[in-house]
């Protein structure tokens, strides 16, 4: 009985899916930790191992200083009650909070954040702490409700700078805050069926592999969407895996047929962004051949990756748009992200 050889083990790994080939890459990585005493930063997975402390204790501090505000307006000793923050004057006060408080991390940082709105952004100073104070207390429901307006300025400027690469589009783009990225997936889904844009039935394109809920949304009933897979099947010459379309998989997308093409770009699990020529071919088979293809476009790694720049940059009439903090901050229990509707005055 001749003796069965044993499988190379690269080629036991190229069995696995992406995901279970993440799995198995984790395991090395700790065992690495435990032999080296190193530390692994590791943002591939639901829940980052890391958090940012700094933004952390600003907050907290912030709202040290918005129980103090509370207390100022009403105060009812013994029970524990106090009333709404106070517009009047609150910016002064939390200047001269800060001036009594240490020069800690934290409190530069809320320095520089009401430098950076009063001044840079031209904030109106008493609104724009107020908007701070009454958010943190959280004793109001959120007007507009899609996100608070100084908010949302701050929020386009860390865009223009993280997604866009410091080059956004003309206009501006709506947002709503919501909690978490994959909220952001399901309203999305949600908003195109309820508005025509895909119905029971349509095509959508998926580039693979993709983070798991935008493989299984379209299988719900209710949505009931077929889907054609484009792969990020680029090799090297030396068989190398780059996590890359090839140009015949974005061919697939001339396919009038395809309603949307959903799209995690850096990738998950390849943490890498797309190359600059397949945006470019992506750009023109958009611009030149399919005006109507909607993109929506998972950008939720995207400051792990240098001068990154959203396919929304390039397609803001068409691109709908996934952000959240969770990865970058580490505070996914926190459910920060938020989705841009569409980009007003745009190219």
């Amino acid at each position: 009985m001749t003796e069965q050889t044993p499988e190379p083990p690269d080629r036991e790994l190229r069995k696995l899916s992406p995901f279970e080939l993440k799995d198995e890459l984790l395991q090395v990585a700790d065992e690495a930790v435990r032999t080296r005493e190193a530390v692994m930063l590791n943002a591939g997975r639901g829940n980052p191992n890391w958090i940012a402390t700094t933004p952390r204790e600003a907050f907290f501090l912030l709202g040290q200083f918005a129980l103090a505000e509370s207390r100022r307006a009403w105060d009812v000793p013994g029970v524990g009650l106090g009333g709404m923050p106070r517009s009047p004057g609150i910016a002064r006060r939390l200047h001269d909070f800060l001036d009594a408080s240490d020069d800690e991390p934290a409190v530069q940082l809320l320095r520089g954040a009401l430098t950076h709105g009063e001044h840079t952004l031209g904030f109106h100073p008493d609104r724009f702490v107020w908007e701070l104070t009454d958010a943190v207390i959280g004793d109001n429901y959120p007007v507009p409700d899609r996100m608070l307006p100084h908010a949302e300025r701050i929020v386009q400027e860390y865009l223009a700078r993280e997604l866009f690469a410091g080059r956004p589009p003309s206009g501006r783009f709506d947002l709503f805050a919501v909690e978490g990225g994959t909220a952001a997936m399901t309203y999305l889904f949600h908003s195109l069926q309820v508005n025509g844009l895909l119905r029971k039935g349509d095509t959508i394109a998926l580039g693979a592999p993709l983070f798991t809920p935008y493989l299984e949304i379209p299988r719900l009933e209710e949505f009931r969407l077929r889907t054609v897979d484009i792969q990020q099947s680029a090799t090297t010459k030396d068989g190398r895996h780059t996590w890359q379309y090839p140009d015949a998989e974005l061919r697939k997308l001339e396919d009038p047929r395809i309603k949307a093409f959903f799209v995690v770009n850096p990738s998950n699990p390849g943490a890498v962004a797309m190359r600059k020529e397949s945006v470019h071919k992506l750009v023109e088979l958009v611009r030149k051949r399919r005006p109507d293809l909607l993109i929506i476009t998972d950008d939720v790694y995207a400051t792990f990756v240098n001068g990154f720049r959203s396919l929304a940059a390039d397609l803001p009439r068409n691109a709908l748009l996934v952000y959240s903090y969770s990865k970058h901050f580490g505070c996914t229990g926190w459910r920060r992200g938020m989705a841009p509707s569409r980009c007003t005055r745009g190219g």
